[in-house]
């Protein structure tokens, strides 16, 4: 909304100092700085209103150190993180650009679903919560509502230039372009680096090709969205964990959105693309400043107002960058968390079947809780995931190549 009103202020009255907001830099510095006040300043406030309302965590016995003396710590504290993403958003990005809709909108109907959950699970007394098959419904609705935008709509596009950009003595030489229309992604660690679903789902016919896209879309957005609702095990480790995946996918937006940065790191360059900067600024600083509350021992507890929210976010922006085949290195520690608990219950039925008695593979399910059976304190284990979550981070960096 200031986007827009300063726009407006500069090119009507030619004030001095509103033509800052046409900077992506600035905008993003501000929406990263308004987002943690938002959780540092209004935390407070409403944890004592979570508390107030008597909404607090409930905590089945499952034999975990210090596992009891979280029972009443407040939860849904996702919705700080919704606020401090939403608010600097509108603000500071321009919210008629059809990336930060689509992120809006997964955002808020991510963070609904995980409230309701929470909701019943608080209020109504039901440990078990909503339903599993009613999230996946919500989670395959998001997905579908990306992956018709994604693959229809007109401002979703690439740019592909004649000859690559030239810099001669400081000034950028722009060669002619085309914007098109192309479901091209970016394959990660190999030379030639695109692929296009348009051909790989060709074979079967154009009708099917949006179809096959979309059901890929719902499945990676379900993916990582139940990947960081599995990793909120801990105090700390899902915030820490998506405030450096978050980063790291802000540098590849700048960069996408940059002629001259994508050209020269060979990153495909995607119109609109830049506003994503403002976004994931947003996102940053929502998870760092949630981490003042959320840290050891919590003070708050994200639940899957948060958790549900943030990882559907994640695979958003990395679908609208076309960097999603990125994401196994990208978001390393949730796919860690997520096969853990798949390979745990796969033996264990396995072995129930063939030997009449289940086996385990991990002390317990998802990894986390298995250091915590082995009596490593909670908050190295968290540090720990996060220094490995940096070296994912690295290794997604490291697919930038010079040209």
């Amino acid at each position: 909304m200031l986007y827009h009103l300063f726009d407006y202020i500069d090119q009507t009255f030619d004030l001095p100092g509103a033509g800052v907001f046409k900077y992506i830099s600035f905008r993003a510095g501000m929406a990263a700085l308004v987002s943690l006040l938002i959780t540092i300043t209004l935390g407070k406030t409403i944890i004592d209103w979570i508390r107030k309302k008597s909404i607090g965590e409930t905590v089945r016995e499952l034999g975990l150190q210090g596992q009891l003396e979280k029972k009443g710590t407040p939860t849904m504290g996702g919705i700080m993180i919704m606020a401090a993403i939403v608010i600097p958003t509108l603000l500071f990005a321009d919210i008629y650009n059809v990336y930060i809709i689509l992120l809006l909108v997964t955002t808020l109907w991510l963070g609904g679903i995980g409230f309701l959950d929470d909701y019943i699970k608080v209020f109504r007394k039901n440990k078990e919560g909503l339903a599993g098959k009613f999230k996946i419904v919500g989670q395959v609705s998001i997905g579908i509502i990306v992956g018709i935008t994604l693959y229809f709509h007109e401002d979703v596009v690439i740019r592909e230039f004649q000859e690559s950009v030239s810099i001669e003595e400081g000034v950028v030489a722009t060669p002619s372009y085309e914007d098109v229309k192309s479901m091209k992604t970016t394959i990660p660690f190999l030379k030639n680096n695109e692929l296009n679903y348009d051909v790989v789902f060709g074979f079967l016919g154009d009708n099917f090709t949006p179809i096959l896209y979309i059901i890929l879309v719902i499945f990676v957005v379900t993916a990582v969205s139940n990947g960081a609702n599995i990793t909120d095990g801990i105090d700390g480790l899902a915030a820490g964990t998506s405030a450096i995946i978050g980063l790291t996918i802000a540098i590849y937006a700048y960069i996408s959105g940059n002629v001259t940065f994508s050209q020269y790191l060979n990153v495909m360059f995607i119109p609109y693309s830049g506003e994503l900067v403002i976004f994931c600024s947003a996102f940053v600083g929502a998870c760092v400043g949630f981490l003042w509350y959320n840290s050891y021992p919590a003070q708050v507890f994200m639940g899957d107002t948060g958790s549900l929210m943030i990882g559907g976010v994640i695979a958003v922006l990395s679908l609208t960058l076309r960097k999603e085949l990125l994401l196994p290195v990208l978001c390393g520690i949730f796919l860690i968390e997520l096969l853990s608990v798949i390979i745990q219950v796969s033996y264990f039925k396995y072995t129930k079947k063939k030997f009449g008695e289940g086996k385990r593979v991990f002390l317990m399910s998802p990894l986390h809780h298995h250091y915590q059976k082995m009596n490593i304190p909670e908050a190295k284990i968290t540090v720990r995931f996060w220094i490995l979550g940096i070296l994912f981070a690295i290794m997604a960096l490291a697919t930038l190549k010079l040209r």
